[in-house]
């Protein structure tokens, strides 16, 4: 009897400590999972910032270089302009030197292409070695006015050349008047590269005065 009274003792000592050994493993797991859950979240909240700031990299490195392209393409626009308009001698009336509206073209596609060609090599320099011609508190001020100035002469120029080519183009179609009509083109599309230009520089402007 006193034997059987033993093993009964111990089976119930036994049944006694297994659900306490059973909660104490599950707190522990649940501590291990939480830990690890909250690890996997505060990861990503990481990779969260590192992709923004690579994002934020990406826009200023394209902001960046966005004035050469434009100045480039503007500089290639407004030469080709320059060289139809100043080929376009056939003699008699089809002279542009006999129209005050093809001589004002001219003058400003060479102004134009000057100026952007300028501005193309100004930012390749400062692009390659680093340093700005401009000092750089000003610099940005002067892309600003100086894109804005150079597009609006070339939309003056447009106004006063697009009249006259019309009316010359419903009485004749000829290799002068489809020069022109080239050149008008060549123009435009210089204007719309310096107003682009004069969008980028406003907006990193604007982003100096609230910095």
């Amino acid at each position: 009897m006193a034997m059987v009274t033993a093993d009964s003792s111990a089976a119930a000592d036994a049944a006694t400590k297994q659900p306490e050994a059973d909660k104490d493993y599950s707190s522990y797991n649940g501590a291990s999972t939480a830990g690890v859950g909250g690890g996997a979240r505060r990861g990503g909240g990481g990779g969260g910032v590192v992709e923004s700031v690579v994002a934020r990299w990406k826009r200023e490195d394209m902001l960046d270089k966005c004035p050469l392209a434009l100045h480039a393409a503007a500089a290639a626009f407004a030469f080709v302009a320059l060289v139809l308009v100043a080929s376009n001698q056939h003699g008699d009336w089809m002279q542009f030197d006999r129209y005050q509206e093809y001589i004002y073209l001219l003058a400003i596609a060479a102004l134009a292409f000057a100026y952007s060609l300028a501005q193309a090599l100004r930012h390749a320099h400062r692009m390659r070695s680093g340093p700005d011609p401009i000092p750089a508190p000003s610099a940005r001020l002067f892309d600003f006015i100086a894109d804005q100035v150079v597009a609006y002469l070339l939309m003056s120029a447009l106004s006063a050349a697009i009249p006259i080519t019309n009316r010359m183009r419903t009485a004749v179609i000829n290799n002068f008047t489809d020069a022109t009509a080239a050149a008008i083109s060549m123009a435009f599309l210089a204007f719309v590269a310096l107003a682009l230009s004069a969008t980028v520089s406003g907006y990193k402007l604007s982003r100096q005065m609230y910095m």
